[in-house]
């Protein structure tokens, strides 16, 4: 099973400068974060999601469907329950449902969903070289860089030696799938001991590589990789920022909120 989302495709967002990628990303997470109205969060993540699908990255989406339908569907519903401005269209004890509550729980729902959306999006287009280059050219150190970059690189690492384990317990005739939702959960308490110790002597290792190769040094870091900028990335920044400006702008007008 592949365990990471990066696809090797030829198309004009992976070509984008990283740094360009990178500073795309925030913008769309500023202009999802200033709104909670459906009616604008709605064309911004449509426009996600066909970038998705221009990419090709929709097999991703749909390997982590669970997870955009659980937050949808949580998000929605505690919203919906929790928001009290707005006449009650339905009261049943300290139930209350209003119109607004149900238009806020729609917006907050659309508004992680789109959060989750550009994260895939920016993980099927760049690779964890092409973050870290990034990071660094906008003026984030090269240790924080690594750190934060280190993360994406030993999540699957670590998923992949549990499966590892899983998959030679079932040689061995351990059944996980028997028994109530709690006995089944038990079965793989002894899963995680190789996985932990595993983890630590892969972290061992590496502290001495990393060691090894002068990570402590002080020097100017240098790149492999160099990345051109060209006028077609400044043209996609351009943009994305003046979406972002353009919900800023609304926010601080104050079309961009709910109103009860």
């Amino acid at each position: 099973m592949r365990l990471y989302l990066y696809l090797e495709r030829r198309t004009p967002l992976h070509n984008l400068n990283p740094t360009v990628k990178v500073l795309a990303m925030l913008c769309f997470f500023v202009a999802a974060f200033t709104t909670e109205r459906p009616d604008l969060l709605l064309p911004l993540s449509l426009a996600i999601f066909g970038l998705i699908y221009w990419v090709g990255a929709l097999g991703n989406v749909r390997r982590l469907r669970v997870l955009f339908e659980m937050v949808f569907l949580m998000t929605f519903v505690i919203w919906t329950l929790f928001y009290r401005r707005g006449t009650p269209l339905i009261a049943y004890g300290p139930i209350q449902i209003s119109a607004a509550a149900l238009t806020f729980a729609f917006g907050m729902a659309i508004k992680l969903v789109t959060f989750l959306a550009v994260g895939v999006l920016f993980l099927s287009t760049t690779k964890i070289e092409e973050f870290a280059y990034a990071l660094t050219r906008v003026g984030m150190s090269y240790k924080v860089g690594f750190t934060m970059t280190l993360a994406f690189r030993l999540v699957p690492v670590f998923i992949e030696s549990a499966q590892t384990v899983v998959q030679a317990q079932r040689c061995r005739g351990f059944n996980f799938d028997e028994g109530n939702l709690w006995q089944r959960m038990r079965h793989y308490v002894p899963v995680l001991v190789p996985v932990f110790m595993g983890a630590l002597r892969r972290a061992d290792s590496m502290a001495m590589a990393l060691e090894a190769r002068g990570f402590q040094s002080e020097r100017t870091r240098t790149s492999f990789e160099h990345y051109r900028f060209r006028p077609s990335d400044a043209l996609v920044l351009l943009f994305v920022i003046a979406v972002a400006i353009g919900f800023l702008a609304l926010w601080w007008s104050g079309h961009a909120r709910v109103v009860a």
